[in-house]
């Protein structure tokens, strides 16, 4: 663990034509100061519009308010270094997998490491196509796999499939410990995909004034004294309150802080800075949240 904490990775994946590009490129237009490193699997079909790049150089690409880009091909482990010794360091790394890997697998190998903390895996899954996909003989293995690794999955392009509401009972039973947001054209508030939430509206989506904070809540919850972290991280993950983000600090009871992390029903706790304040901010859809109950379970940790 470095002085700075854990670098936060969140793994994307989705099967081919999903919409992993348009979601790395919404998140770079929507990064407001956060440094964003973008880890993709080939140079040679850069995924980030033109509008975004600034400079090149071998290994690394220059975008626009302080984020980077490179390509890992099958070496992730030492692009994963070269990005934590930059200067200044990434605040947060984007690792967009191939079409056909699984996220689990490279979650897994991201979890490994020293110096790096697993944020999540997203998923996305095209709602025009991922049933037909799901149960072709040759495709559905992976589609499948790719699903049920996910802790939280982007329903993208529902406004091209009639039956979207079919779609999603469907993902609910294929991956029931995944949360489930709907998207078009991959337009999903950073602050749900990457955690980190700031509290500041996110700026428009290129080619539209899109509103990404529509439809959800946020809350400020503060930890009761004397609670465990842990004991805290599972109510937060608990799919009884409908959560689909929460990210904070609180003090141990016997001394020091922790810092919790939930991505639908997974959690983690990891040490903290000592000077890091104590609160937790939670994020759901508003039509689904009971924050008052949420609330209410907390105060009872």
């Amino acid at each position: 663990m470095t002085a700075a904490g854990p670098l936060p990775v969140t793994v994307v994946g989705g099967y081919l034509g999903a919409g992993k590009t348009t979601l790395v490129n919404s998140l770079l237009r929507q990064a407001n100061g956060r440094r964003l490193a973008i880890m993709v699997n080939e140079f040679g079909a850069l995924p980030i519009d033109a509008s975004l790049v600034e400079a090149a150089d071998e290994r690394i690409v220059s975008l626009v308010g302080g984020c980077v880009c490179c390509s890992y091909g099958e070496d992730l482990v030492s692009s994963l270094a070269m990005l934590e010794a930059l200067a200044p360091r990434p605040d947060h790394v984007l690792l967009e997998a191939s079409g056909v890997a699984f996220p689990g697998a490279i979650a897994g190998t991201v979890g490994l490491l020293q110096g790096f903390a697993l944020d999540g895996a997203v998923v996305l899954a095209d709602a025009e196509t991922v049933r037909g996909r799901a149960h072709d003989r040759y495709l559905g293995s992976t589609v499948r796999r790719q699903l049920d690794q996910a802790d939280l999955i982007l329903l993208n392009k529902c406004d091209l499939a009639g039956d979207a509401d079919e779609v999603e009972a469907w993902l609910g039973e294929a991956a029931p410990d995944a949360r489930l947001l709907r998207t078009t054209r991959a337009e999903a508030p950073i602050d749900i995909v990457l955690g980190a939430w700031t509290g500041r509206a996110a700026p428009p989506a290129a080619g539209g004034p899109f509103d990404h904070t529509q439809g959800y809540a946020a809350a400020a919850l503060d930890p009761p004294e004397g609670a465990e972290p842990e004991a805290l991280a599972r109510i937060l993950a608990d799919a009884a309150h409908g959560l689909l983000r929460a990210k904070g600090f609180m003090r141990r009871p016997g001394g020091g802080m922790a810092a919790i992390q939930t991505v639908g029903s997974r959690w983690t706790v990891t040490d903290a800075p000592a000077d890091a304040p104590a609160g937790l901010i939670c994020i759901g859809l508003e039509a689904r949240t009971d924050f008052a109950a949420l609330r209410r379970a907390v105060l009872d940790c």
